[in-house]
């Protein structure tokens, strides 16, 4: 009996720790404004945003084809719902332009990062 409660006490500590944890972590807000401007910086936010933070794009730095290659990974292993061809060419642009190759590539050639390797 007396496991019993304590193990019931545990399980009731650790369940109010996870619910101040859930109800003191909030997420930072991201806007598009946050970014660089240029012609279809909202649409490549919104696309990318339904899933994860928009910091995590910009910081990749990838040619088109990386690009590319990426939006064609997000959309069949992750979920991504497809693009039409014009928001995919306004999405593409925005990145190619605006996140271009990064100055420090990866040893032995691009990775992707989305790729569990």
């Amino acid at each position: 009996m007396r496991y019993f409660l304590s193990l019931l006490t545990g399980a009731g500590l650790l369940a109010c720790a996870v619910t101040a944890m859930a109800q003191t972590f909030t997420p930072r807000e991201e806007s598009p404004e946050e970014f660089p401007a240029g012609a279809g910086r909202d649409d490549t936010f919104y696309a990318c945003t339904a899933c994860h933070n928009f910091k995590l794009v910009a910081q990749q730095g990838f040619s088109r084809r990386q690009w590319e290659e990426t939006l064609v990974l997000m959309t069949e292993k992750h979920g991504m719902p497809a693009l039409d061809a014009k928001d995919r060419e306004t999405v593409l642009n925005y990145l190619e332009t605006t996140y271009p190759p990064s100055a420090r590539a990866a040893p032995g050639g691009w990775q992707n990062p989305f790729l569990n390797r």
